[in-house]
């Protein structure tokens, strides 16, 4: 995207700033992030009293935004588990992967909470149709062993151009809003801000996010 933050969440986590300062405004989408740090192996060494407290400076932060976004890497190590919010949309991403497929069918099957609203989205399909072949296929093992089908929430198609965006830095529907792919996103964001937007929690478990966003 071209962000230059001074401040990310590992600055965060390190206490050398509040969630609050750690904001970074991203004028061209309209929305707010906080630029997290990848690999570095800080949330799964934080302690589970330390990440209910950045849970919960998170959660602080969240009510000054209309939806928030939390993007949580693959695995299903504790500090993922704890940050999934436990109210508003899950959106699990799958491939055709097989890892990937295991990994998300692992994440729907720890769901605590029976009335979460999952939802499913396949990434990097070759086309539409093979999408929906690997939704059918994730969809079935899930209604099989699981007896629960989380709906398709939508497919997003491989795009050769999406690898040209993040070599340039550029938010991918700002360079190539033509592309397949980005129709596809538009499609899937048009589909969640139809949903409620989140409403007023007590608890700071009701929804977290380290992307805070002001419009969808």
């Amino acid at each position: 995207m071209g962000l230059n933050a001074d401040k990310d969440l590992g600055d965060v986590v390190a206490g050398r700033v509040s969630m609050n300062h750690a904001v970074t405004p991203f004028k061209d989408g309209g929305f707010d992030i906080i630029v997290g740090q990848s690999g570095t192996g800080r949330l799964a060494d934080m302690s589970r009293s330390r990440l209910s407290e950045l849970k919960s400076d998170l959660w602080q932060l969240a009510q000054r935004y209309d939806r928030v976004i939390i993007d949580l890497g693959a695995g299903l190590e504790s500090a993922v588990r704890s940050l999934t919010p436990k109210g508003g949309m899950t959106l699990v991403v799958a491939t055709d992967e097989p890892t990937s497929l295991t990994d998300a069918y692992i994440k729907v099957s720890i769901q605590e909470n029976a009335r979460a609203d999952m939802r499913l989205a396949i990434n990097m399909a070759g086309d539409h149709r093979k999408g929906e072949k690997t939704y059918g296929a994730l969809a079935k093992a899930c209604r099989t062993f699981l007896n629960y089908t989380p709906p398709p929430m939508g497919i997003i198609r491989r795009d050769d151009r999406i690898p040209d965006a993040i070599r340039r830095q550029t938010a991918f529907l700002s360079r190539h809003p033509q592309a397949d792919a980005a129709e596809d996103l538009a499609e899937m964001a048009a589909t969640i801000r139809k949903q409620p937007a989140k409403s007023a929690a007590k608890s700071p478990n009701a929804g977290t996010s380290d992307n805070t966003s002001k419009k969808a």
